[in-house]
């Protein structure tokens, strides 16, 4: 039986209880991450439970652990449930409180869960790449926060789904922003566009790693918004997230980006990626 992460005990899946106030169930109130798992180890924690927390001084919610603490916590789930490669997912709500729209006050105990996935990696469409289709961006203006109000997203990515496409790439007046559930990049002549980081867009931890690959193979990097017209003139497209790490997009909405197969760049880039997945194994 899969054990999960119950605030601060490891539980039997049947013995975790969730209130039917609680304010993550009522309202999508809370946050949550996803972090990948090679070889039983965590790749980047740090930085994902640095966005955690920093997700929720946003909502004004006070995490009842501390860094090392929660870091330990999902160790040892790792440790217990056998995990070799897959993810953890960790969400936390705001508590059982009854309900209202405003904040309880005096405020109430934050409700943790997490549990762990055995996943293979997607290397047959890592090699091969995959398509995707443009979508209008309709989800609310703080993209920046990793909320569990995830609505917008999952209307994207079903219309992706529900047509044949593996993603959902968004746009708001035919800027592109981001997938439904992923970064996306750009390569044009040797340089590689990405929207900045801003309300808009949720800055990815696997995104943060593709710059650092960018830098030593010596790509260039310009975080500025292009169009859908301009995505459908790059020479290579790339769509990034923790389970999907660097993806290669081939075609959207039917046209076929560059020459219909993953670049040379995305391929370095790709490259760097596992080297630093391997320093991580070897640890």
């Amino acid at each position: 039986m899969v054990k999960v992460l119950w605030n601060d005990r490891i539980v039997n899946e049947d013995e975790v209880r969730i209130g039917f106030e609680d304010r993550g169930y009522q309202f999508g109130d809370g946050i949550y991450e996803v972090i990948k798992i090679y070889n039983g180890n965590l790749f980047t924690a740090t930085e994902h439970i640095n966005r955690l927390y920093a997700s929720a001084d946003k909502i004004q919610i006070v995490i009842p652990y501390t860094k090392d603490v929660l870091h330990k916590m999902l160790y040892d789930l790792i440790e217990t449930n056998e995990v070799n490669v897959g993810h953890i997912y960790l969400q936390i709500t705001r508590g059982i409180s009854p309900r209202q729209h405003n904040l309880p006050n005096p405020p109430v105990e934050p409700v943790l869960t997490a549990y762990t996935k055995e996943a293979a990696r997607p290397l047959d469409q890592q090699k091969n790449g995959v398509n995707a289709c443009f979508d209008n961006d309709i989800r609310w203006l703080r993209c920046d926060i990793k909320s569990l109000n995830l609505l917008g997203n999952i209307l994207s990515k079903e219309k992706a789904s529900s047509n044949g496409y593996y993603e959902a790439i968004l746009h708001r007046d035919e800027l592109i922003t981001e997938g439904s559930s992923s970064n996306v990049y750009g390569i044009k002549d040797g340089v590689l566009y990405t929207h900045p980081v801003s309300n808009l867009i949720l800055n990815g931890i696997t995104r943060n790693v593709i710059l650092s690959c960018c830098e030593e193979i010596g790509l260039p990097v310009v975080e500025s918004a292009f169009t859908t017209t301009q995505a459908l003139e790059m020479d290579e497209f790339i769509m990034s997230s923790t389970t999907t790490e660097v993806m290669p997009v081939v075609s959207i909405d039917g046209q076929t980006i560059g020459n219909g197969k993953p670049g040379q760049w995305t391929k370095k880039i790709q490259q760097v990626f596992e080297s630093k997945i391997s320093s991580l194994v070897s640890l």
